[in-house]
């Protein structure tokens, strides 16, 4: 059972730990990362402690974000190219 239900504007980026990241009662910090919440993750763990929360998030925040760095960096998303090898 989750400790807790936690929406994801409650939670911290920790640029440092590339997460999103909550307190724990322990003393360390909940943490959940893009690519986890782009998977559909919901579940924040503590590194410290058993403990878990549940993210309450939209998952399409995080596909629309992936899809809109792609486009500002002009890379499509990957396709398969053939190779000819001489």
């Amino acid at each position: 059972m989750s400790y807790d239900e936690v929406e994801i504007e409650d939670m911290e980026w920790n640029e440092e730990l590339q997460a999103y990241t909550y307190p724990c009662p322990c003393g360390d910090l909940f943490q959940i990362t893009k690519e986890d919440l782009k998977l559909g993750e919901e579940i924040a763990r503590c590194p410290s402690c058993s403990l878990y929360i549940t993210v309450v998030y939209n998952i399409e925040d995080f596909l629309a974000d992936s899809d809109q760095n792609r486009r500002n960096k002009g890379l499509q998303p990957s396709k398969q190219q053939t190779v000819t090898v001489a």
